[in-house]
This record gives C-alpha cells, sequence and structure tokens, in this order.
C-alpha cells in the first residue's frame, strides 16, 4: 500500500499534467521514468481524476497515432495502460500480423505469461523512440491478468497483434523498452522500414541485414 505522501505526490503530478488539457507530452528514451519500475496502482488517483487521466492518456494515444500508452510514457509511475488498435492498413499486411481491431480498453497493474511456444516476429516502434523501428520476436500468444479502471478483473488470452500490444505496454510497467529485446541489426528508422521493409513480413530484412528471423 502506498503511504499518504505518495499518494498526494502522484495526484498532484496528474493534475499538473490535465491543467493544459489537449495530449499530454510523452516522455522519450533516456528519461529514467521509463526505466523504473512503475508503481502498482492501488488508489494513488480519486475515482473522478482517475476517469481524466484515462481520457488523457486515450487523447494522447490517438493523436500521436498509437495503438497504446503507459502512465510512464506521461511521465507517471503507475501501473496503468491504455490500448485501442483499429487495424487499419494494407490487408495483406494486416493478415500477416494477424492484426485484428482492438477495442479500447484500460489495464490496472496487468501482468502477462506466454501461452505455448509459438513466437512471431516483426517490426516495432514506440512512441517514447519517435522516428525508430526493430525487428521484435515476441510469444504470439499471451495470458494477460489486471483490473479495468472500474476495479473489475481482467483475465484474457490474446493471440497474434493485439498480444503484441499488451506485452508492448505491459513492459513499459516494468521498465522495459521494445529496444530491449529487439533484434538490433534491425533498427532502421521509419523512412528506411518503408523504403526497404515494407514487406509483411521481416524476412527479407532479416537476410540482408543479418539477424535471426523465427
Amino acid at each position: 500500500m502506498a503511504n499518504s505522501t505518495t499518494h498526494i505526490s502522484l495526484a498532484a503530478r496528474v493534475e499538473q499534467l490535465l491543467e493544459n488539457g489537449g495530449p499530454l507530452p510523452v516522455v522519450a528514451a533516456g528519461d529514467p521514468v521509463l526505466r523504473r519500475a512503475a508503481e502498482p496502482y492501488d488508489g494513488q488517483l480519486d475515482d473522478a481524476l482517475l476517469d481524466r487521466f484515462v481520457a488523457a492518456l486515450r487523447e494522447t494515444m490517438l493523436a500521436a497515432p498509437g495503438v497504446g500508452l503507459a502512465a510512464p510514457q506521461v511521465g507517471v509511475a503507475l501501473r496503468i495502460a491504455v490500448l485501442e488498435d483499429l487495424a487499419r492498413g494494407p490487408r495483406e499486411a494486416l493478415a500477416a500480423k494477424g492484426r485484428v481491431p482492438l477495442p479500447f480498453r484500460v489495464l490496472v497493474n496487468p501482468v502477462y505469461e506466454p501461452e505455448g511456444d509459438s513466437r512471431a516476429a516483426f517490426f516495432e516502434g514506440c512512441l517514447s523512440v519517435p522516428g525508430w523501428q526493430a525487428v521484435v520476436a515476441r510469444p504470439a500468444r499471451v495470458r494477460l491478468r489486471a483490473m479495468d479502471q472500474h476495479g473489475r478483473a481482467v483475465d484474457e488470452v490474446f493471440s497474434d497483434w493485439p498480444a503484441r500490444i499488451v506485452q508492448h505496454e505491459t513492459d513499459h510497467l516494468d521498465g522495459t523498452l521494445y529496444l530491449d529485446v529487439a533484434h538490433i541489426r534491425s533498427l532502421a528508422t521509419n523512412e528506411a522500414v518503408a523504403k526497404h521493409w515494407s514487406q509483411p513480413t521481416p524476412g527479407t530484412a532479416a537476410r540482408e541485414l543479418g539477424f535471426e528471423f523465427p
């Protein structure tokens, strides 16, 4: 249980962030808040402030645009993340990734574990590492346990691209960036990915750049 001083300071931090309205500033790699395990949420924000914060996270995620955003990415070290993916793009790429619409949801204190041994590798980016992508091999299916913003239990299995989003955002809450688990030889600018590696899977990139592809 967090002490009252922590509750006050985190609530004040969130209130300060919300003062100006609009999308929140996204913290970039190098800021220590992205490298610390976030504090479990146990009521540090009252219900009204939590609702406002969640709404601001969603607004920021969609404006970026992105498909997920964790609280540490706006400088708040709480185990809260939001997810939403409209799954738009070329049909062949969507099919290769198993990318299907992921309705908006809030994850509070999420944890995940792999379901089975299957892994998939694709280029991944991050709002906190703007301008770059790298290939990450991740479990293709995971079981997520969490709470929603109203305290209801979440216990759900995700596959393919939704599973990747769950892992990426939950990793943020543990102080892990996707670059920590990526094939670093695959690191490329967004422009280079669009120019050279727009194939549905990164097999060609693996051969040309010299990294393993499962």
